[in-house]
């Protein structure tokens, strides 16, 4: 099948290079192998861009980030298998910036499409285009894409990497390769004999790696199984190395301080308060902000908080009510897409009842544990750049333009990061660790944001509005036409990033919202962009976070309208549309023992999402405790399609729900006067151990395609809480966060 596949690829190539502009990439550009960026010492060797064997063993370069989602464990799984090593054989680290580690799964997730209700075509074309990746040096991680972009070209590298190392044997040994086998680290003969791959590495670099076929499922002894996690040893002694936790020799500290009027100019400032603490060695002027150069990170804090800065306004309304207002306005004009149109949404079926409602979510930030830092150091003619990034090559093309240096003299070290979420594809902490750096030449210097910072300079997920209209007939839904409004994420992302204006239909403003598997006849979904100025980003889950608030909050509302057990109503419409999906409702209702009926003092909620090629379905129960309201228990059911960990797809989807779950009881970005008004978690706090639900995980394999299991665990949980306290209260939520509505336990 693997050959198949690769068929198929190299048959898109020529074509999907055309599309894209034969003139401008050309089809050798596009299709051209990239370059090995690893340099081997000797007595190593770079079987690939992905696998070097030295005489300590082996190692897997491994180019997406490790932020907890487990990723460097079962890529060294898909190279373990193949390889014939165990998994504590093989030593993992972060390959450096480079074309060759493209994500290659990202550039088809782009793709106008439902994704459940793909064809093998568009599939293979969407893994055609993936190449694409390489020419826009997307080197990422996000999207919920590392497993599927991973899964081939991992067993690809182990199992070439295996049979050129056989090879090897059999030069050295005078016979057939097909007649050697290998296992446990060795390539072993017909006699017995057995010859360490570390023996055989050097040979083994000379040789033109050969054609591989990939081993049966059926045959794997790792994949598919529940594994020890890599990391699991360094980060539970303290010896894991994040950002935070760099020290080259000479290392000074600093901190930033930017406009808090996020856009605002910077008029002025008098430093000379902070010029005179003892330890401080420098402030920096950044141009729209200002930074210190210390001796240790706290009094850096300290000393750039002393600085009397003369700030700009906000290039936006300057209260919260008033951007809301803005975002409201967006409904007025034509919409950026409507990616769904079926049927006749402006005719009310005869003796239709009719349902309009509207919802509004708050801006969220990140709020990762290990605040935004940087290391770096900038000889003139080079700089090195230490920090936890989710863009490793977008990172060195910024740092490099902000030292006006050739990408090549930037080298980019990737640590652990201390979250994610999205918030470190961002540039900006590598593009001002850079300029101070560059304020004291020759000097390491390592940039660490305050938490307050932090916080009140995030990109932000932006806040949304929907206007949602349904109606039904005879206890069915028989129209959906529903509207989101928020600001465009990818439009501000890729100005970010590229410098040039973004246009066309936003996918990702309406994902979760258009591409939901429900078989209603007149089902219209549309997007419209609001026109702010407040920095928003890729937030874990991206679109379908608020909009699976709306579009399951509002299928809650059309099942109650149509008299209708609002579990089975779905597993109606999703039985007609995806098997797969509907496959998840009914595990949960198994899972939960769901009747529709709970006793006082008890609600239950259900909500089911698509999203980056899963389905999840949760159902969320909370209880009545004396007028509290307590988070008890929670089912969720995923269809991966393949689950290669089944313990790490557990962990992101419990993960992903508390995530969704703390931003709907109590996340919120607020703004007075231009600023945001949360400082530190006891600001923007998240659920703890005692009011976080009992959990169960049930994981589904009958997917045709396999998604992703960072993200997807995140929309659902949302919407299941509202419909669970609507359950319990009669109170229907429908604006977040919830803890403005109800005394929940916090």
């Amino acid at each position: 099948m693997a050959s198949v596949g690769k068929i198929l690829r190299r048959t898109f190539l020529i074509g999907s290079a055309a599309i894209v502009g034969g003139v401008a990439f050309g089809a050798y550009y596009v299709s051209r192998p990239a370059a090995n960026p690893l340099k081997p010492a000797k007595g190593e060797t770079a079987l690939s861009p992905f696998v070097l064997i030295d005489q300590q063993g082996v190692t897997l370069f491994a180019p997406r980030a490790e932020m907890g989602q487990g990723v460097r464990t079962t890529w060294a799984a898909l190279i373990a298998e193949e390889l014939d090593v165990e998994l504590d054989q093989i030593r993992v680290l972060h390959g450096p910036a480079a074309a060759a580690y493209y994500n290659s799964a990202l550039v088809g997730e782009g793709l106008p499409n439902k994704g459940y209700d793909i064809s093998d075509f568009q599939h293979n074309l969407g893994e055609a285009l993936g190449v694409l990746g390489r020419t826009l040096s997307l080197q990422v991680t996000g999207g919920s894409t590392s497993m599927k972009d991973g899964f081939e070209r991992m067993r690809e590298a182990g199992a070439t990497a295996r049979e050129t190392l056989k090879q090897a044997a059999a030069d050295r040994l005078g016979v057939d390769r097909a007649q050697l086998k290998t296992e446990n680290g060795a390539v072993v003969a017909p006699d017995g004999t057995r010859i360490p791959y570390t023996e055989l590495a050097e040979a083994a670099g000379q040789i033109e790696p050969p054609e591989v076929e990939l081993r049966d499922p059926s045959n794997w002894r790792l994949l598919g199984r529940s594994l020890p996690r890599v990391d699991v040893v360094g980060k539970s002694t303290g010896t894991a190395e994040f950002g935070i936790d760099v020290r080259p020799e000479g290392l000074k500290f600093a901190s930033v301080r930017i406009n808090p009027k996020l856009g605002g100019e910077m008029k002025g400032f008098d430093a000379s308060a902070a010029e005179q603490m003892p330890g401080v060695e420098k402030v920096v002027d950044l141009g729209n902000g200002v930074a210190v150069i210390a001796s240790n990170t706290w009094l850096a804090i300290q000393a750039v908080e002393a600085i009397d800065v003369d700030w700009g306004d906000a290039p936006y309304p300057p209260e919260t009510d008033a951007v809301f207002a803005e975002i409201a306005k967006s409904f007025d004009a034509s919409p950026n897409s409507t990616m769904r149109d079926d049927g006749d949404v402006d005719t009310l079926p005869d003796g239709a009842t009719e349902i309009t409602v509207e919802y509004t979510v708050p801006y969220l930030a990140h709020s990762t544990m290990e605040p935004m830092n940087a290391t770096a150091l900038f000889t003139g003619s080079a700089l090195e750049l230490w920090c936890g990034n989710q863009a490793p090559t977008l990172v060195q093309i910024r740092a490099a333009n902000t030292a006006n240096l050739d990408k090549e003299a930037v080298q980019i070290h990737t640590t652990y990061l201390g979250g994610g979420f999205g918030r470190r594809g961002e540039l900006d902490f590598g593009e001002i660790a850079t300029k101070v750096a560059m304020a004291m030449p020759g000097v390491p210097v390592q940039t660490t944001w305050s938490r307050e910072e932090d916080m009140r300079h995030d990109y932000y997920r932006p806040g949304a509005m929907a206007r949602m209209r349904g109606a039904v007939k005879d206890g069915q839904a028989v129209l959906i036409d529903g509207k989101v409004a928020a600001q465009s994420c990818t439009q501000q992302a890729v100005q970010r990033y590229t410098g040039l204006p973004a246009g066309g239909p936003d996918k990702v403003l309406v994902e979760g919202f258009f591409n939901q598997p429900y078989a209603v006849p007149n089902y219209r979904m549309s997007g419209h962009i609001a026109d702010l100025d407040i920095p928003v980003g890729f937030w874990r889950s991206v679109g379908n976070s608020h909009n699976g608030f709306f579009h399951e909050t509002f299928m809650d509302e059309v099942a109650h309208a149509a008299g209708r057990d609002p579990l089975e109503f779905r597993l109606e419409l999703a039985k007609a549309d995806h098997a797969p999906s509907a496959g998840c409702l009914q595990a949960v209702k198994e899972m939960s023992g769901w009747t529709g009926e709970t006793p006082d003092g008890v609600g239950r909620g259900v909500a089911m999402t698509y999203s980056f090629g899963t389905p999840v379905a949760q159902v969320i129960e909370v209880v009545d405790e004396d007028g509290t309201i307590r988070i008890a228990k929670a089912w969720i059911a995923c269809d991966v399609g393949l689950a290669l960990d089944p313990g790490t797809v557990e962990s992101q989807m419990f993960g992903g729900m508390i995530y969704g779950l703390s931003a709907a009881v109590m996340g919120e970005i607020t703004f007075s006067d231009g600023e945001v008004e949360q400082y530190n978690f006891p600001d923007y706090d998240a659920l703890r151990m005692h009011n976080a639900p009992v959990t169960e995980v049930k994981i589904l394999e009958t997917n045709h395609h396999m998604g992703g299991a960072g993200e997807p665990g995140t929309p659902p949980s949302m919407p299941a809480l509202g419909n669970a306290l609507f359950d319990l209260t009669g109170e229907r939520a429908r604006t977040l966060p919830l803890i403005n509505q109800f005394n929940l336990l916090v």
